[in-house]
Order: C-alpha cells, then sequence, then structure tokens
C-alpha cells in the first residue's frame, strides 16, 4: 500500500518567543520526528503572513495527501483555507495561544503527539465558514472580540499567552464603545440590537477553553450565532466564568441562533476577525456556512 506523503507547512515565529528556536533547527527537529514516524513527507516554513496558504497549495499540486500546519491559529486558518474541498487533508500542530479548532478537534497538547495524530489519526469532516469572502473554521466575529484580536496582534511588544490576552481583555473592555446591529438571518426575522459582540461559530471555543457556542457542532451544517448585550464591564466580567463553565447560553444577556447564512449591519462600522486574526473595519458583513468543508485529522478512538 502507498505510503500517504506528508507536508508540514510550520511556522517558527509561532509560540512564546522565549521558546522559539532558528528557523534551521525548528525544520530539524520536525523532520527528526517525521523520521521517527517513518512518515514520507519534507518541511516547508513560512517566511510571513499569507505564505502558510502559498505553502499549502504547492503541497497540494505536488500531490500531498497530508497537510500539517505546525502553528497558531493564523498559521492553522491559511493552511485549512487552500485545503477546503481539496482531496488532502489537514493534520494540526498547535503552537498558538488559543489553539481553538486543535482543541474541538481533540488534538493532543504534545508536539509529537500532535504529529502522531496528523500521520496516523482518523479523518472527519468539517464544515466551514465565510465572512465577507473569508473562510474560517473556528470562530469569527464582529464587535468587542474582534477588538482584542486588533489589539492584540498590533501591540508592538507583549507576552504570549492566555494571561496575557486575559490582561489585554480587561483593559479593553472599559474603553471599548458598542456598536449597534441589525442582524438578518436567511429566512428569518430581524433583530436589531446595541451589543458587546456578535460571534460567529463553527465550533463551540473561541480558544483556551472558552465556549462561546456551547452547543455548536462543527459538522451540522450551520453557525451558532452569539449575541452578547452591551452592559456595564464590571457585569461583564463578574459573568465571565461562563464562558469556561459552559453555562454563557444560559446568561439572559446572551441571545444564541442557529443559521446557515446571515447579514449583519453594524453602525458605527464594527472590527471583525475571522478565527482570531483581525478582519478589518466593516458596516456590513455577510455570513454563511459552507458545509463539509474541510478533512481534518482527529484522535482515532479508543
Amino acid at each position: 500500500m502507498k505510503r500517504s506523503q506528508v507536508v508540514v507547512v510550520a511556522n517558527p515565529a509561532a509560540g512564546p518567543s522565549w521558546r522559539r528556536r532558528p528557523p534551521e533547527a525548528v525544520a530539524a527537529r520536525i523532520e527528526k520526528m517525521l523520521g521517527r514516524c517513518r512518515a514520507d513527507g519534507y518541511v516547508r516554513l513560512t517566511a510571513g503572513p499569507g505564505h502558510a496558504r502559498t505553502l499549502a497549495r504547492e503541497a497540494l499540486a505536488d500531490g500531498a495527501d497530508v497537510v500539517v500546519a505546525w502553528g497558531g491559529d493564523g498559521t492553522i486558518n491559511e493552511v485549512a483555507s487552500a485545503l477546503t474541498h481539496a482531496r488532502a487533508a489537514l493534520g494540526i500542530v498547535p503552537m498558538g495561544s488559543g489553539n481553538g479548532l486543535a482543541r474541538e478537534i481533540g488534538v493532543p497538547r504534545g508536539h509529537e503527539a500532535a504529529l502522531e495524530t496528523a500521520l496516523t489519526g482518523t479523518e472527519r469532516t468539517i464544515d466551514a465558514g465565510e465572512l465577507n469572502g473569508r473562510i474560517f473554521f473556528n470562530a469569527a466575529g464582529v464587535g468587542f472580540d474582534a477588538h482584542v484580536a486588533a489589539a492584540f496582534a498590533s501591540a508592538a511588544e507583549h507576552a504570549r499567552g492566555f494571561a496575557a490576552y486575559a490582561s489585554l481583555t480587561v483593559r479593553e473592555l472599559f474603553r471599548y464603545e458598542p456598536s449597534t446591529y441589525v442582524i438578518s438571518p436567511e429566512g428569518g426575522p430581524a433583530i436589531s440590537c446595541r451589543a458587546l459582540l456578535v460571534s460567529v461559530a463553527n465550533t463551540r471555543q473561541w480558544g483556551s477553553g472558552a465556549r462561546i457556542a456551547p452547543a455548536a457542532l462543527m459538522d451540522d451544517e450551520r453557525l451558532d450565532l452569539a449575541i452578547v448585550q452591551a452592559l456595564p464591564p464590571a457585569v461583564v466580567l463578574a459573568n465571565s466564568w461562563r464562558l469556561f463553565a459552559g453555562s454563557i447560553s444560559g446568561w439572559a444577556a446572551v441571545e444564541t441562533r442557529q443559521v446557515h447564512a446571515a447579514s449583519i449591519r453594524c453602525t458605527p462600522p464594527a472590527p471583525a476577525h475571522v478565527d482570531g486574526e483581525p478582519a478589518g473595519l466593516f458596516d456590513a458583513v455577510d455570513i454563511r456556512v459552507i458545509p463539509a468543508a474541510l478533512r481534518v485529522r482527529a484522535p482515532r478512538s479508543r
């Protein structure tokens, strides 16, 4: 039987700065792991934003059966976007702060165990979402979560990781001015509200265990909208525990809807994000689900 050809697309800048190694050392380490797994594959390193998508497309053109995204949520999104509706499967070795998609799929946290899952795991097919033409696999949204994502990405010098993200979130919560939204689900009545954020979830969580849509399924051909009312920062902080307890949808300040597609009007224009990456400032956002968009490698059931 022919062995699968594997290409690992690795971001050498992923992860906290104190753990980073020179690019050649990153490549050598991954190559050793591939050798120990007796995998027929090679490593390609990214050189900047957008490069992972290009490398993944080249891997497809070369006949790869599995393309492994070794990096954070941005790297994973780029590789997965290139694999949408392709025959090759996505493998994930999570190196980011949130690792939302990897957590939802059940990818082990250790790098070697995650790579082994990418090489030998079972395949499942998941949906994707689209926001103004940009594909996402975990979650997108407009409002405060996107504002925090932009602030985190633009900080010249910051420590990566959950603690830094949480600290920045608290600071920005007292500065952020919510927008008014008109949300028009396909085939349903419009919703008008002043909201802190409107999350568009394909999976349950943003990352780090923060479950914004506890009932979301990544293969049900729907997106889960979570609309969080604009409330005083102290009230929001007092209820933030609900994100990690999986009970956010039970809070009266949160309205949830399942949609196939929807349009969202923002006054004033609001920031948007796609899988945690800033997507820009918009006065109108169109979203839709892309059913059965991606094949992913997940741990085998025991």
